[in-house]
């Protein structure tokens, strides 16, 4: 028996990956802005919201922005991406990721989802998998997005459970961090050397084991 209670899954780039679409509609818009983005800048976004991720992008940008052009820009990046995520079906799950579910599950856990991007639903819809989880954050709610502890100890609260009896599991850095923060035990998915602050690291949800 795990000595956990519940474990609450990021979403892209652990249970499937978007991280493609972000990157064609952020390029995109980096471009049109006359900044160059390639894929070295584009994992400083990793874990970063949405107009965090804008802010790092339009401060390589040759002037400054009102907060309207700022929001203009983002809706615009948004709605690229929303076209090209319609497009997703359940073979986009990762690898492993349907038996990680189903091994929370069968270990009687609670399952929530803390993933900072405002299309989750659709993404979760898209794969499938929406009956999955107990909950979900809804990132709209969130006032500070990661490496800030709010959306899991938000996840935590919702399910029920003391964040200590939760364990989060996280590709990014700044993921990892907010886990950390949120007084949980953190597993990293990826590059130990990259995510070294992760109590145990994995490959990919192929190697999920309830800890």
């Amino acid at each position: 028996m795990s000595r956990y209670r519940a474990v609450i899954f990021d979403l892209d780039g652990v249970i499937t990956d978007t991280a493609r679409y972000h990157y064609l509609a952020w390029k995109r818009l980096a471009e049109s802005q006359g900044v160059h983005f390639d894929e070295a800048f584009n994992e400083h976004l990793k874990g970063i919201d949405r107009m965090g991720s804008l802010e790092l992008i339009l401060a390589s940008a040759p002037r400054r922005y009102t907060d309207a052009e700022k929001l203009a820009l983002a809706t615009g990046k948004n709605e690229h991406y929303k076209t090209l995520i319609a497009t997703m079906t359940p073979a986009d799950l990762l690898p492993g990721a349907t038996a990680a579910l189903e091994a929370a599950r069968g270990a009687g856990l609670k399952i929530g989802l803390a993933s900072v991007s405002r299309n989750a639903f659709t993404v979760l819809d898209r794969l499938g998998i929406t009956d999955r989880f107990d909950y979900v954050v809804d990132a709209a709610t969130i006032a500070k997005g990661k490496p800030d502890p709010e959306i899991f100890l938000k996840a935590a609260h919702e399910l029920g459970v003391p964040p200590a009896d939760c364990f989060g599991v996280e590709d990014a850095v700044a993921g990892v961090a907010s886990i950390k923060a949120a007084g949980m035990h953190a597993i990293g998915v990826g590059d130990p050397r990259v995510l070294a602050e992760a109590d145990e690291v994995i490959p990919d949800l192929t190697a999920f084991r309830i800890p």
